[in-house]
C-alpha cells in the first residue's frame, strides 16, 4: 500500500507532506514505542519534531540509526516503497540520499 496524499499547494509542499506521512506510517507500523522514541529524541537533541526533519534530514537519519540500529536499512527501503514514483522527484531524492549516507 502506497501513501496517497491529496493536497492543494506547491509541489514541494505536496512532496513534504507525502514524504513525512510515509515516514510516520512506516515508523508507526514498525513499533509505536520506537516511533515515540524517535519523536522524543528529535525534540531532546535538536528541538525539532518529525515534520521539521524535511529541512534537516541529518537529524532524522542519526536518530533513526540510533533507535532502529540494524533495521535502519529496512526502514529506508520501506519508506522508498511507500513513496513509489515520488522517489524520483528532485527534492525527495535529495532527502533520501542524505538518509542513505
Amino acid at each position: 500500500m502506497h501513501c496517497v496524499i491529496l493536497w492543494m499547494g506547491s509541489f514541494e509542499e505536496q512532496h513534504r507532506s507525502a514524504l513525512m506521512s510515509c515516514i510516520e506510517l512506516v515508523l508507526m507500523r514498525k513499533s509505536n514505542t520506537n516511533y515515540h522514541a524517535v519523536q522524543a529524541k528529535l525534540m531532546a537533541i535538536c528541538n525539532r519534531n518529525l515534520i521539521d526533519c524535511y529541512e534537516y534530514p541529518r537529524y532524522l537519519r542519526d536518530v533513526l540509526k540510533g533507535v532502529y540500529k540494524e533495521d535502519y536499512s529496512s526502514i529506508i527501503d520501506e519508506i522508498k516503497f511507500e513513496l513509489g514514483e515520488l522517489i524520483e522527484e528532485k527534492d525527495i531524492a535529495k532527502f533520501l540520499k542524505t538518509m542513505e549516507s
